[in-house]
């Protein structure tokens, strides 16, 4: 690795700091939404621009026939390493509906997070919400069918899967009754195997997760399957996550790089596996009662819209992948991919053909026959390309 350049690096620092003060000086005289397309057009540091950029917001506010609120528990400046989309949906659904729609912007737990941006999109008090996929699953309770281990886990089967006809009917269908319509679904990469500050070496195989003792939500699921790997599985409340690997109370957590780095991991692991058991989706969703008040047109614009959004998303993986490796790095975070006889270990460890899921595949998906299906659908092209790590 290259030395840092430390006088070059305060300059950023002092950069992005006058920034972010003016975004918060925008925000209290516009509002958050004319901030952030002050941010987007790059004009924060001109008062003239970025008072110009206020007043293009207000207009367009004022000239939509239908407005709606996005929701992000995410700042938005971290799109660039995590790519939850929300910049893109804004602008793409009032740009694809010539002006027909307006967009506000509430970022950074305004509104909350996770669960309760679901809940509001579902009761349309937001309009569009971004959250796990995961908390879909009181209402489909199919989606928990993804974190059965080694089928659906790379980013391309995850596509596949979640574009394909049999999830619509299984997944899409029952959460619209609930309320829900499906904007986009976001693609982070699979969830990895990451150690403390005291492992100076990878996790390669699961016989290196002995005694391990591995952070869980409180997941039957994941449970099992770091039971089956081997390891100690240890549940921890989310917000006590980064003091029990500090303690050493946990060794080893398994969100997504992107994850991992947008929660400040990067200072406090040593080794990143992409063991990819499972994928780390999210989606974005969208007020069911909302759309279906719109007419005809604006609907039709909407879905193309998602599209564009979708692929734009697909798009923005790899970059924000190598930005947040980059990142970690310079905190002596270290990356490690296993290879085909690895993999295969791991595959055999706890791979979803073992007999101990069969239980789980049957309660989730009804049967079998069911579970069959969506594996076909995930080995099966559905025409949206998504970059894969790769040994």
């Amino acid at each position: 690795m290259k030395p840092v350049n430390k006088p070059v690096d305060k300059e950023i620092r002092e950069v992005e700091n006058e920034k972010r003060r003016r975004f918060f000086e925008l925000s209290g005289k516009y509002g958050f939404t004319a901030a952030l397309a002050a941010a987007g057009a790059g004009t924060l540091l001109s008062p003239e621009a970025a008072a110009q950029s206020a007043q293009e917001e207000r207009e367009r506010e004022a000239a939509a026939k239908y407005q709606a609120i996005i929701a992000t528990a995410y700042r938005l400046e971290q799109q660039i390493g995590i790519p939850f989309a929300v910049s893109e949906a804004k602008n793409n659904i009032q740009n694809v509906t010539n002006g027909k729609v307006y967009v506000k912007v509430a970022a950074n737990k305004v509104l909350g997070g996770g669960t309760e941006l679901a809940k509001k999109t579902q009761a349309n008090t937001i309009q569009i919400g971004q959250h796990s996929i995961s908390n879909l699953a009181p209402y489909a309770k199919e989606v928990d069918l993804i974190n059965l281990p080694y089928w659906c886990a790379e980013n391309q089967k995850f596509n596949n899967l979640v574009h394909s006809q049999v999830w619509k009917d299984l997944v899409e269908k029952p959460a619209a009754e609930n309320g829900y319509k499906i904007f986009s679904y976001l693609t982070f990469d699979p969830r990895t195997t990451s150690v403390g500050k005291k492992f100076d070496a990878p996790i390669k195989v699961p016989s290196d997760l002995a005694g391990v003792k591995f952070r869980v939500p409180g997941s039957k699921i994941l449970a099992q399957l770091y039971t089956l790997l081997g390891a100690n599985p240890t549940p921890i409340a989310w917000g006590e996550t980064a003091p029990a690997i500090k303690s050493g109370v946990a060794d080893a957590l398994d969100p997504s790089i992107e994850g991992l780095w947008v929660f400040g991991f990067g200072d406090i692991l040593s080794w990143v596996t992409f063991s990819a058991p499972v994928p780390d989706g999210n989606v974005l969703t969208m007020s069911k009662q909302w759309f279906d008040s719109l007419d005809a047109d604006t609907k039709s614009e909407i879905d193309f819209a998602a599209e564009v959004t979708t692929r734009q998303q697909l798009a923005n993986v790899p970059a924000a992948r190598a930005y947040v490796m980059a990142e970690m790095s310079k905190s002596g975070v270290q990356f490690y991919v296993p290879n085909e006889e690895e993999k295969a270990q791991w595959i055999e460890a706890a791979g979803h053909q073992r007999k101990e899921w069969e239980p789980f595949k049957i309660d989730l998906a009804g049967s079998i026959a069911n579970f069959d299906r969506l594996v076909e659908a995930a080995n099966t092209d559905a025409g949206y390309y998504v970059h894969d790590i790769k040994a």
